[in-house]
């Protein structure tokens, strides 16, 4: 793992405690005309062997940007910001990173589509959801660290 990558890890567990919002990815706008089609573009390599888990982080990113927006969090961009690190960090092929961001934005609209008001209950899930990212960013950054 590179310096960037563990960089990312390190900083979502400092900073799990200070939780902000984001805003969740925009939809493409297709008013920009399409390329002509290109031969068959050479075949992505392999993904890491932490790619399950760092999709998992991304999709946690992405429900906690939501909740803690809902419940008022104090931080404007911090998860959007972290997304966008991590996709500057790993995001090394297109494929990749729509893969990461559809996960952020998966995570941001399972829990948008269940919670409307902040309540006793979207604060549990806020705080399973940090715990479970710090567990996973503490995990990765521990095997895969260096």
């Amino acid at each position: 793992m590179t310096c960037a990558r563990f960089a990312v890890l390190l900083a979502w567990t400092l900073a799990i405690a200070p939780i902000g919002h984001a805003v969740a990815q925009g939809q493409r706008q297709q008013s920009a005309p399409q390329p002509p089609a290109q031969a068959t573009p050479a075949p992505e390599a392999p993904p890491p062997p932490y790619e399950p888990q760092l999709l998992e982080l991304a999709e946690i990113m992405g429900s906690l940007a939501y909740l803690r927006t809902l419940c008022g969090g104090k931080e404007a961009d911090v998860w959007r910001e972290r997304m966008t690190a991590l996709i500057e960090a790993e995001g090394r092929t297109p494929q990749r990173r729509e893969r990461l961001m559809s996960a952020y934005n998966g995570g941001f609209r399972a829990y948008s589509a269940t919670h409307r008001s902040c309540s006793a209950g979207s604060q549990e899930a806020a705080r399973r959801l940090a715990a479970e990212g710090d567990r996973l960013a503490r995990s990765l950054a521990g095997r895969y660290g260096g």
